[in-house]
């Protein structure tokens, strides 16, 4: 066991969130465990959101932000965040992010749900990978984090209902227990449960599961986005990831179109082919019943590639040329706006856990994520966090704990049917009939693996609410 004199914060997971965190920590000690595995920060192709043009502004963000939820954000948190993004933004440079430029300075280009351009990115379609690669620099570089790569946390200690540490297995099955004064779930989302993903497959929800076996409160579980926008490959391997075909291709022009050739969106709402992600998911979601769905994006002007790499690596991997010909698209789950319940400093219903990122729930997205706030939402609440821990007193005792372990997993095949069963009920449109059987099986199945008490917990909440909002739509509300 490991006991320090000053425990430490301990950080789960390293992408922008935890990583974040760990940096604005400083000077206090930080362990940083990181699985090593891709997770969704670094397959992010869109930006960040920011209000930084001429005609711009923090509240007409923030009114899209709202307009995207449904309304059914905290409307103060969003103003928060919001109003940040521009010192994110210089934050990030600082750190070494190199953002794409222009003539006028930074390089902003418009997704869906927005009214203005406001997308910041590196490397064109590769933020994700550029804002990670930054921050790894920096924690690599920083006296006061100690990165552990390769290990699993799989269990929390507990002092009464004090979080006082963390379990953690490494990959030669060696268990070892970290005591800790503060611990940070930044463990990103379960997209993986879904049959069709734009997720790694690692990215099934363990945080969230890990959260709820000790008792902490969840939020909003049955808000789950899907992006109209995957490439439309084979998902008969239940859960394998489906490339991005990143939503900033529309914003620069590309349109989607239908098996005929028709505009998919036109005359489905006021924004087109940049309606938010919900609307559009569903579209595609009805279209493809009758034939595929294309992202076409041979009109746009030459030299239009360069902002798309990771889109024509892509596609021509798969036998497309995007130039020539379009790019065939599904809808994917994307993101979870729901949660482990958070305040805007990270702080669960547990005393001394914290979850920041897609593992949290703080109200910020609302019923359906605005495109491009979910970096900004990992930058500028892992910074309060960690500011806040870094002022944070700390607090050592003697006293016994007990361990909540995780559990296994299920097996592959019981893994498969899972995602299956979930896409099938709990995709872009949803019914009664529908969630409530496979929350049966899923009940009937959770004794066997953590995955399947985190499905249910979230057909369950499906279920709760018999009206459509936002990404949880009933088709027979």
């Amino acid at each position: 066991m490991t006991r320090p004199a000053t425990p430490p914060v301990v950080v789960v997971g390293a992408g922008v969130a935890g990583l974040s965190v760990a940096l604005s920590a400083a000077p206090r000690e930080v362990v940083l465990l990181d699985p090593g595995e891709a997770g969704s920060s670094r397959l992010a192709q869109g930006g960040i959101a920011a209000a930084l043009a001429a005609g711009d502004s923090v509240r007409a963000h923030v009114a899209d932000t709202l307009q995207a939820g449904a309304f059914h954000n905290d409307e103060a948190l969003a103003w928060s965040v919001v109003g940040a993004a521009p010192d994110a933004v210089a934050w990030l440079q600082i750190m070494g992010v190199a953002f794409d430029r222009d003539d006028h300075g930074l390089q902003l280009g418009r997704e869906g749900g927005h009214g203005a351009h406001r997308i910041v990115h590196a490397g064109g379609d590769r933020t994700g990978e550029r804002v990670v690669a930054a921050l790894q620099g920096r924690a690599a570089r920083a006296g006061h984090v100690e990165w552990r790569t390769g290990v699993q946390v799989d269990g929390l200690l507990l002092r009464g209902r004090n979080v006082a540490g963390v379990q953690v297995r490494s990959a030669d099955g060696r268990v070892e227990t970290i005591e800790a004064g503060a611990v940070v779930l930044a463990t990103g989302g379960l997209g993986a449960l879904f049959q069709r993903t734009t997720n790694a497959d690692t990215t099934s929800g363990s945080g969230l599961a890990l959260a709820m076996a000790a008792g902490a409160r969840t939020r909003d579980l049955e808000f789950v986005q899907f992006h109209p926008t995957a490439f439309d490959g084979d998902a008969d391997g239940d859960g394998a990831r489906l490339p991005l075909i990143t939503e900033a291709l529309r914003g620069a022009g590309a349109s989607l179109l239908d098996h005929r050739s028709r505009s998919l969106m036109r005359g489905h709402h006021p924004l087109g082919d940049l309606a938010p992600r919900d609307v559009v998911s569903r579209r595609v979601w009805d279209a493809r019943r009758d034939g595929p769905v294309w992202v076409d994006a041979t009109g746009l002007r030459s030299g239009w590639e360069r902002a798309f790499p990771t889109v024509v690596e892509t596609c021509r991997a798969r036998g497309v040329d995007p130039h020539t010909q379009p790019i065939p698209i599904t809808a994917a789950a994307h993101f979870h706006m729901g949660g482990v319940a958070t305040d805007p400093l990270g702080r669960t219903s547990l005393p001394n856990l914290h979850a920041v990122g897609e593992v949290a729930c703080n109200g910020l997205h609302g019923a359906n994520r605005l495109a491009s706030n979910s970096l900004l939402e990992a930058v500028v609440c892992g910074r309060w966090l960690g500011a806040h821990l870094r002022l944070a007193p700390s607090r050592t005792s003697r006293d016994a704990f007990r361990t909540v372990e995780l559990g296994d997993g299920l097996e592959d095949g019981a893994l498969a049917a899972l995602r299956r069963r979930l896409w099938d009920a709990a995709g872009p449109v949803r019914t009664r009939a529908a969630l409530s059987a496979a929350a049966r099986e899923m009940k009937a199945m959770a004794a066997s693996g953590w995955h399947a008490r985190v499905a249910h917990a979230v057909l369950h909440a499906a279920l709760l609410r018999p009206a459509s909002l936002g990404a949880h739509w009933r088709a027979d509300a």
